[in-house]
């Protein structure tokens, strides 16, 4: 058999980093782990190639090798997945799709043009669709209504890319999540439990990057890393602490995680001592009567800001998911926002509109209210929504609006990083040498941040501030810049859209 991988474009967003990402000479992020982890549960002997959309293109050469497309996407890549499946249908190569996207609760996209769809997790479904196919009585659907145990996953198949195309490397440690955020389809798809892999597979998969020559940042795909406290402290950092410092600690990691980590100062110490410096974590709202409202348990009664700043100061930077759109959301929930991300430091703030997965507990709260609207773009940071707010649509569209214009300007987002960087303790770990690309991005940034662009005066405090009061962090201080001009960027695109929008987004509300 000859199989061709595909993964579908993502659209610019604020999550892409395309902009950011030229001033390093990279293509991507991240490369798509899910389908490298299946290309390795595939038969050996059958013939295998990657073709990441976010990186190249797709040929008809390329379609008409294959004897099987295998097509994963998320519901933001939908448009690039429907393009790739015309072709497929086009040139008669089959199709054989799975992944968060397709499954229950989007057969509305067209499942009964594709050949065969793996509903769920592969370790335990994939083995029966490839039986099948060596007798040659392939299924149309592949589902099990059981969560796998991904102790018997395999390496990745990092042979099929090309890994100086993205800016980091990826790996798994668990599945699921103990909480049950009311938006959140995650324990649906992956379920409550968290289910873990062992310590010697783990460093196993660390291995495989180092023997491959990779050399930088690792992202640890997890929902929620601290899912099983007691098996990370014990058994798996100390596992990792041990191979990095054999390996003279050749990454640096970071993960997501729900903010109880705050909670737990020796489970941060161990982080930081395995090489984590960045921790996404999903804080929401500052609104309590939100995060009442959707079920976020860890964040409930604790003082958000303070528990931020203590992750910061043990050498974890804080990424931060928040939403606007809830029902308990009042019309000051936006400048509540803006004032809460400013005085948090978290620099790398990912704001989007509430949206209800098919499948969610808030999906079927708003179909029984007759709330739900056409299914959106998947992508929650374009300012689009999937229901009638209780605040009303054009409330919603023009507060996303102002959100974007208070955290993404030049003033207040270089600002941010000084707040961050006055809290910020580093770990004393080995730093990377200086490299050419780092070099060449550092003078492209000063050219486009300093010269070209309008909020130039601000980025030259902040070069200023860096070096005489935080040069340890000086790099990370201009890496954090030029992610600023990717957010601004998309902020423009989607202020745009947005302006326009209002009016279609109320009659469909009507």
């Amino acid at each position: 058999m000859k199989i061709l991988l595909v993964y579908p474009q993502y659209p610019d967003t604020f999550w892409s980093f395309k902009h950011a990402l030229r001033f390093i000479s990279k293509k991507a992020t991240f490369p798509p782990l899910g389908l490298l982890t299946v290309a390795a549960m595939l038969p050996q002997e059958w013939e295998k190639k990657l073709v990441d959309l976010n990186i190249t293109t797709l040929t008809d050469k390329d379609l008409k090798w294959a004897d099987y497309v295998f097509l994963s996407g998320m519901v933001a890549q939908q448009a690039s997945a429907r393009e790739i499946i015309d072709r497929c249908n086009e040139l008669g190569t089959k199709i054989v799709a799975g992944g968060p996207f397709f499954g229950p609760g989007y057969e509305d996209f067209g499942f009964d043009e594709i050949d065969h769809l793996v509903f769920g997790e592969a370790e335990d479904v994939l083995p029966l669709f490839v039986d099948d196919v060596e007798k040659g009585c392939a299924k149309h659907i592949y589902s099990s209504d059981q969560f796998p145990d991904i102790k018997k996953t395999p390496v990745p198949l990092w042979s099929l890319i090309n890994k100086r195309k993205y800016q980091s490397m990826v790996i798994q440690y668990s599945r699921g999540c103990p909480f049950n955020c009311e938006f959140c389809d995650i324990v649906i798809l992956n379920g409550h439990t968290p289910r873990t892999k062992g310590k010697n597979q783990i460093v196993a998969e660390l291995e495989a990057l180092y023997t491959s020559g990779w050399r930088g940042g690792v992202f640890f795909v997890d929902d929620n890393f601290i899912g099983n406290k007691r098996k990370l402290k014990s058994e798996v950092l100390p596992a990792i602490i041990e191979w990095m410092q054999e390996r003279k600690h050749p990454f640096s990691f970071f993960t997501e995680a729900s903010i109880n980590l705050a909670d737990d100062e020796q489970l941060m110490r161990l982080m930081s001592a395995a090489g984590f410096n960045m921790v996404f974590v999903g804080i929401e709202s500052p609104n309590e009567e939100s995060l009442m409202e959707c079920n976020k348990l860890p964040n409930k009664n604790r003082d958000l800001l303070a528990a931020v700043k203590k992750i910061q100061r043990y050498g974890l930077q804080v990424q931060g998911g928040f939403i606007v759109g809830f029902d308990s959301d009042p019309p000051s929930i936006f400048k509540s926002q803006i004032e809460f991300i400013q005085k948090s430091g978290i620099v790398t703030a990912m704001v989007g509109v509430l949206m209800a997965p098919p499948g969610t507990r808030l999906y079927e709260r708003l179909r029984k209210e007759n709330r739900l609207l056409p299914k959106g773009s998947g992508d929650n940071t374009d300012g689009s929504t999937n229901f009638i707010p209780a605040m009303g649509l054009d409330m919603l569209v023009k507060g996303y609006r102002q959100v974007l214009e208070g955290i993404y300007g030049p003033r207040q987002y270089y600002e941010r990083i000084k707040t961050f960087l006055r809290e910020y303790r580093p770990g004393n770990r080995r730093k990377f040498g200086v490299s050419l690309i780092q070099l060449i991005a550092l003078v492209r940034s000063a050219w486009v941040l300093g010269v070209k662009e309008k909020g130039r005066v601000h980025y030259w405090k902040l070069f200023a501030w860096t070096l005489l009061r935080r040069p340890r962090s000086f790099a990370l201080s201009m890496t954090l810049a030029v992610q600023g001009f990717h957010f601004r960027k998309v902020a423009e695109k989607v202020r745009a859209s947005l302006t326009g929008d209002i009016g279609t987004l109320e009659r469909a509300g009507e």
